[in-house]
């Protein structure tokens, strides 16, 4: 099966979101390619670096929200 790069992108957005701390980190244990990806896109930090965590710009931490909430939320909205 050919998989699709920008929903593999959107998805590990997302999951970004779900481990995010200390306001804009999240950890980093997701494969290269994405990240450096979401890089290139302007949605993360350089993920090249010694932290276990990569910092989400604005932008990026605004659309990991919304594909948190798209793709792991419930109808409801209820946790």
């Amino acid at each position: 099966m050919d998989w699709d790069p920008e929903k593999i992108d959107d998805a590990v957005l997302g999951l970004l979101f779900l481990t995010l701390h200390d306001g804009n980190r999240a950890w980093k244990n997701f494969d290269w390619d994405i990240l450096n990806r979401l890089h290139a896109k302007g949605l993360i930090e350089n993920p090249k670096n010694k932290n276990k965590s990569v910092a989400l710009t604005p932008e990026g931490l605004e659309l990991a929200q919304q594909s948190a909430n798209e793709h792991f939320g419930t109808k409801d909205g209820q946790t």
